[in-house]
């Protein structure tokens, strides 16, 4: 079933999932969130700070693959790896694999991991979070720092792609010109670690910090089926989800203390941060 016909069908679909998403996550209305986020960026210098950190890392990770080609590394550490991990990727995935299931997992993997990322900001923001709307750009933007020399000497090639391996790319079904569309955005050989998994994981692992339950319930099984998805559209090899989820836990942690959230903040901490920020955002 094919979902996507080009990026522009992505980011319409990435759109409506951000509000959806948000207003679902925050129990606010979508007008609601995006003043309330137009008012952090306007009046907390420490979120604008790390906003702004954010979008910077996302400009440069867009020419990580310019600066990749340019020092023509000719090392690969895949057949490493698939000497390491051996068919599991592959038996998985025959065990698993349905027509049915194809477009869910690549609908996961491509707008419901975008929109959780940017909803996770407008639901901390709508709720007077701030400390935690820090946190999460901190921690992505950390997440890129850590993973992109990891891209540039530790070349990986997505599982589909190593012929050993007997891995079909079944994000093709869904999203035919995926190669055409996407790659751009994605090295071939950008596997180790899984950015998917680890940035998903970061976004579950401060939603289960900020106590918001809406929120839980949403980040967290999302996070599940995004990292599930990585091996059931044969992009990624076990340790790259093992490297991510290691990643998060510390972005998730640099995060936090750079928002001055402690490890031991109760709720009733969070809910006096709560209403100190809610007559900002209805000022």
């Amino acid at each position: 079933m094919v979902l996507f016909e080009s990026m522009q069908t992505v980011a319409i679909w990435s759109v409506v999932f951000i509000l959806l998403l948000a207003w679902i996550g925050s129990g606010k209305q979508p007008v609601y969130i995006i003043r309330s986020f137009v008012k952090l960026i306007i009046h907390s210098r420490p979120f604008l700070i790390a906003f702004v950190s954010f979008m910077f890392l996302l400009v440069v990770n867009k020419y990580q693959l310019d600066l990749e080609a340019m020092m023509s590394i000719t090392w690969d550490f895949t057949p490493l790896i698939h000497q390491i991990e051996g068919q599991f990727v592959y038996h998985l995935q025959q065990l698993v694999e349905h027509p049915a299931l194809t477009p869910i997992f690549a609908f996961f993997y491509l707008v419901i991991f975008q929109a959780i990322i940017i909803a996770s900001i407008g639901i901390y923001a709508a709720k007077g979070l701030n400390s935690f709307a820090v946190a999460i750009c901190y921690a992505i933007t950390f997440n890129y720092i850590i993973a992109i020399p990891f891209y540039l000497w530790v070349p990986v090639d997505e599982v589909w792609s190593y012929a050993p391996s007997g891995v079909s790319f079944l994000m093709l079904d869904s999203f035919p010109t995926f190669e055409e569309n996407y790659r751009a955005f994605s090295g071939l050989n950008n596997c180790f670690p899984s950015l998917h998994t680890s940035i998903s994981a970061t976004v579950a692992m401060i939603a289960w910090r900020s106590g918001i339950r809406r929120w839980i319930w949403i980040a967290c099984p999302s996070a599940v089926i995004i990292i599930f998805s990585i091996f059931y559209l044969g992009i990624h090899w076990v340790s790259d989800m093992f490297a991510g989820i290691a990643l998060a836990a510390v972005c998730s942690w640099i995060g936090l203390k750079l928002a001055g959230i402690s490890t031991f903040q109760t709720k009733t901490t969070i809910s006096a941060e709560q209403q100190t920020s809610r007559s900002l955002a209805d000022s």
